[in-house]
C-alpha cells in the first residue's frame, strides 16, 4: 500500500528561481536564502520519494481568466514548465504519475470535493521553484510529481479549513491506492507578501513565525483564520499560505520537524520553508 513519508511547506517566489538558473546563488544577497536550503536538501536526498504530489497556485498561465478552477489536478504523463513571458526556465520536463493520479481524482470527487481534472498543462514558477529548492539543479527530477493547482488568485479562494479537509480526502486516497509507494505531500506559496497597492512590500515576521509554530503541533487553531485575517496581517498574497494546510491535512496528527528556515526578504517577500516526517 502506498503511504505518505513526509510533508514539506515551501515559498514559490520566482526570483528563487532565477537566481538558481543564473548562477547567483552565492552572491552575499541570495547565499543566506540558499544556505537555509541544505538541509532539506541532504534529507530528501536520503529519503527521496517515489512520488510528490506538489500543491501549488498558477499564476495566469495553465488558467486565465476565462476559467478558474478551485481546486485542479493534473493527471498527464509529463508537464512542460510553462513561459512566464521571458521563456521557459531551464530546468527539466516534470513527468507526471497518472496511475496514481488518477486514482486521486476518482477518490476525491467520490469524497465530494469537485476536483478539475487536466489532461494538458503546463506548470510555472509555483511548481518548479519549490522543487529546485528542494533537489537543486540536476537533469532530471528524481521522482514523479503530480501537481494539484488551488485558486488564490481570484476571489473567493477556498478557505484553510477546506484546504486542511482536502489534505486529509488526499490522505485517505493515498493510503488506499494498491501499489507499495512512498509519497510526500508539498504545500507551497507565502508567506507574507503584498505585491502591489499601498503596502506593496508587506512583510509581518511575527505573523510569519507564529504560523510556522502553529501549524505542525496545533494545525485547528489556525483554521479559523479568514480571508480578511491573511489579508490585513499577511498582504494581498498571504492567502497562498491556505495551501499550506492541504500538506498539512495529508500528515499524521503527530508530526516531527525535520528542518525549518526562514528568512526576510528575498525580493520583496518573506519566505518560509518546514518540512515534517510523520511519526
Amino acid at each position: 500500500m502506498a503511504e505518505v513519508i513526509a510533508g514539506v511547506a515551501s515559498s514559490h517566489v520566482p526570483p528563487i528561481g532565477a537566481a538558481m538558473d543564473h548562477g547567483k546563488t552565492e552572491e552575499p544577497y541570495w547565499a543566506p536564502l540558499f544556505a537555509g536550503y541544505e538541509r532539506a536538501r541532504e534529507w530528501m536526498a536520503a529519503n527521496t520519494p517515489d512520488v510528490c504530489v506538489l500543491v501549488y497556485n498558477d499564476h495566469a498561465n495553465a488558467f486565465g481568466m476565462e476559467m478558474i478552477p478551485t481546486f485542479a489536478i493534473g493527471v498527464a504523463d509529463e508537464f512542460e514548465p510553462a513561459d512566464e513571458g521571458f521563456g521557459p526556465r531551464p530546468v527539466p520536463t516534470v513527468q507526471g504519475h497518472p496511475e496514481l493520479a488518477w486514482h486521486l481524482a476518482e477518490s476525491l470527487i467520490l469524497d465530494e470535493f469537485d476536483m478539475t481534472i487536466v489532461n494538458e498543462m503546463t506548470v510555472d514558477h509555483g511548481f518548479t521553484v519549490p522543487l529546485s529548492i528542494l533537489f537543486g539543479k540536476v537533469e532530471q527530477w528524481p521522482c514523479p510529481v503530480i501537481p494539484i493547482v488551488v485558486n488564490v488568485t481570484q476571489f473567493p479562494p477556498p478557505t484553510g479549513a477546506r484546504c486542511y479537509a482536502l489534505g486529509q480526502a488526499i490522505r485517505r486516497a493515498i493510503d488506499a491506492f494498491d501499489q507499495d509507494l512512498r509519497v510526500a505531500v508539498l504545500g507551497t506559496g507565502g508567506m507574507s507578501h503584498q505585491l502591489g497597492g499601498a503596502r506593496a512590500g508587506l512583510i509581518n515576521e511575527e505573523f510569519d513565525r507564529d504560523f510556522m509554530d502553529r501549524i505542525g503541533p496545533d494545525p485547528e487553531s489556525l483554521l479559523d483564520l479568514t480571508h480578511t485575517d491573511y489579508i490585513r496581517q499577511a498582504g494581498t498574497e498571504g492567502v497562498e499560505l491556505v495551501m499550506w494546510f492541504i500538506m498539512r491535512g495529508a500528515l499524521d496528527e503527530k508530526v516531527r520537524e525535520v528542518h525549518r528556515h526562514y528568512h526576510v526578504a528575498a525580493s520583496n517577500t518573506a519566505t518560509g520553508l518546514i518540512l515534517y516526517e510523520n511519526v
